[in-house]
């Protein structure tokens, strides 16, 4: 048994089109019409460039559900994390992030170059652009052993802004 990639997650959430929202009009998700006739507070959503079913569904509990104290006081899920193409896609989320007052930080892990947001019921994700295989060097997987903070403008510099990220990792060659 080989376990080979993410298909999707589901998320709770508090209002169902507020999340809708958030998704589509900050990370660019679409909304796809497969909800379960007589289920009205499920939405499915796929990522732009996703050749998934769907790689998002969100069910809603209403808005007197309480946060989730998921790594603050119980055991849960702490993100998930998307992956984009080009350093220039990942400048385009900070912005949309930050203009949406949902950029909670960015960091350099090395051999990957990672935004941290979170959706308007709080719940962290990270979107990733992955240093390709043969753009790999040894400052670079040096650089896993910490957390730095992330030059994006520098990054861009170094591999490009619009130089595919994943290929030979999480792309085929």
């Amino acid at each position: 048994m080989a376990i080979t990639r993410l298909n999707h997650a589901v998320l709770y959430v508090s209002d169902l089109e507020r999340s809708v929202a958030f998704y589509r009009e900050v990370l660019g998700f679409e909304r796809v019409e497969m909800t379960p006739e007589g289920f009205a507070g499920a939405a499915f959503l796929r990522a732009g460039d996703s050749t998934n079913d769907h790689d998002l569904g969100l069910f809603e509990v209403g808005a007197a559900a309480s946060p989730s104290l998921a790594g603050r006081g119980a055991v849960g899920l702490y993100h998930l994390a998307w992956e984009v193409d080009t350093l220039e896609a990942l400048e385009q989320v900070a912005d949309r992030l930050s203009a949406a007052g949902a950029l909670v930080g960015a960091s350099d892990h090395g051999t990957t170059k990672s935004l941290y947001g979170k959706d308007p019921d709080g719940l962290e994700f990270e979107v990733v652009w992955l240093i390709p295989a043969d753009l790999l060097d040894p400052s670079a997987l040096a650089a896993r052993t910490r957390i730095g903070p992330l030059d994006l403008a520098a990054t861009k510099a170094k591999y490009g802004a619009s130089t595919r990220g994943g290929v030979g990792i999480s792309i085929p060659v």
